[in-house]
């Protein structure tokens, strides 16, 4: 278990160079790939992007290697264990869905590391298309021994929600904790150590990287800053193993292949091509100052985008600590009918739209156009509440996946974990009917002055021409 205090490198997509000082000059300059390597060393590339993308969003690292990765046996199938890609086999469900708290295996159970954990709930496309996104639980106890796993099909953007995670990978070292993310891009081999029951959730890509979203008209500065991803610095061991096993997801499927030697024996590297990590707790928000409720799109810490400008295959959304003051506003989340799909989870604390629903580790998914939104209690709080100034989120921390995908649901998140709550669509029942002719006389809270129909306004009747018998119809009664 790694004790010692991490470095990082901080920035986002930064061209960095690393190099474990037990080694110093081990990082070849003016060239990537010298006749002869620094201290024997090899050099490898690993590509996040095709060779000819364009400059501003090529990717790829150079790694100065003890040994090349190729050395290895060949790769023979895993069973799938609770992973899923093939949603045909699944029924769709248009449903409001709701899960309680995934159960984490205890550490008196049987031994499970993060890959053994690892349970698909949702998600849509194929990775052989390379499109696609998919949802993950992880649900484990023990740390990886002697094995290591990388990823063909796409990128993980994982959310720590139960327990600290000490993940060794070929760039070196982080700790990745609750109210920190990480992300760990196609192809990068990592390990995963911790200590007692874990849980946490994945977000899976298959389209591109996650970037940062665009600011627009807020302009150079909010949101998630670049200067709060951090990047482990370079650090290695020169390990022999009888058999270390490297697992390798690959069109959906695991497979396992076994090497005599530790795979992070990386002693120098540069490049843009690089986990990371973020704590949300640097999520500087922006909100409404005036009136009405903001989308929920200007808390995107990242985006993974389609080929559709504006388009996401998948954001990822937090709803942090903020000030709320927004006058004469319904403040909670809006009842919506997205062309999106919404998966939401809690990392901690209770989510102010459904303060007895939705419990940390557990999970929501209201999928494509699908209705939802605040419960009844909720609404009828808010409805009545002074609107003062106020601080919401305190001691929360809830996130979402966003994905333009239709979400189908696997086997085991519907019917196998036992943690479906089938009642979850009765807190909108108590739903009141308001509506009150009569209330068409009351002063408007807004500017104070009689309400008046659209249909009968000055401005509207100068410029509809509706006939006498028309405007009759329209009238209602005070």
């Amino acid at each position: 278990m790694t004790k010692e205090p991490l470095q990082y490198l901080r920035g986002f997509r930064n061209e960095f160079h690393s190099e474990d000082p037990r080694c110093p000059g081990s990082l070849p300059t003016k060239q990537n790939s010298p006749q002869r390597c620094p201290y024997g060393l090899y050099p490898e590339q690993l590509s996040g992007t095709s060779f000819t993308s364009p400059r501003e969003t090529n990717s790829r690292s150079w790694f100065y290697r003890i040994r090349p990765s190729v050395l290895h046996t060949p790769f023979k199938k895993l069973p799938l264990g609770n992973l899923s890609t093939n949603w045909e086999i699944f029924e769709p469900n248009p449903n409001q869905l709701k899960w309680d708290p995934f159960d984490i295996p205890c550490v008196g159970d049987k031994k499970v590391d993060f890959v053994q954990g690892l349970n698909t709930v949702c998600g849509a496309g194929d990775p052989k298309d390379r499109h696609g996104i998919a949802i993950h639980m992880y649900l484990c106890n023990a740390s990886m021994e002697d094995k290591c796993f990388y990823n063909s099909d796409g990128d993980f953007l994982i959310v720590p929600q139960q327990g600290k995670l000490w993940i060794t990978t070929e760039f070196g070292k982080m700790i990745v904790e609750p109210n920190e993310i990480c992300v760990l891009q196609q192809g990068m081999k990592f390990s995963v150590e911790l200590k007692g029951p874990t849980r946490g959730y994945i977000l899976e890509v298959y389209d591109n990287h996650f970037v940062l979203p665009p600011l627009g008209p807020i302009g150079a500065n909010g949101l998630a800053n670049p200067r709060g991803f951090l990047t482990p610095v370079a650090w290695f061991e020169d390990r022999e193993v009888c058999n270390y096993t490297v697992i390798n997801k690959f069109q959906g499927r695991l497979f396992a292949a076994c090497q005599h030697h530790s795979p992070f024996d990386v002693v120098a590297w540069h490049g843009n091509y690089v986990p990371y990590k973020y704590n949300l707790s640097d999520f500087m928000v922006i909100n409404t100052v005036s009136f009405d409720h903001a989308d929920p799109s200007i808390f995107t810490v990242l985006t993974c985008p389609s080929t559709k400008p504006g388009v996401a295959i998948a954001d990822f959304v937090i709803f942090p600590p903020r000030w709320s003051t927004a006058e004469n506003t319904f403040r909670p989340p809006y009842f919506h009918r997205n062309c999106m799909s919404e998966f939401m989870g809690l990392i901690y604390g209770a989510y102010e739209a459904k303060e007895d629903a939705l419990q940390p580790g557990g999970a929501t998914l209201h999928n494509t156009m699908t209705p939802h939104g605040p419960d009844s209690n909720c609404f009828e709080k808010a409805s009545n509440a002074q609107l003062v100034p106020e601080k919401v989120g305190e001691e929360t921390m809830a996130f979402m996946f966003e994905s333009c995908l239709s979400i189908t649901v696997s086997d085991w998140a519907s019917k196998t974990s036992q943690k479906l709550d089938v009642s979850y669509p009765k807190c909108w029942q108590n739903l009141k009917k308001m509506f009150s002719p009569e209330l068409m006389s009351l002063k408007s809270s807004i500017n104070g002055e009689a309400y008046t129909p659209f249909y009968q306004s000055p401005t509207h009747a100068e410029n509809n021409d509706l006939g006498s018998s028309d405007k009759s119809s329209l009238q209602v009664n005070d």
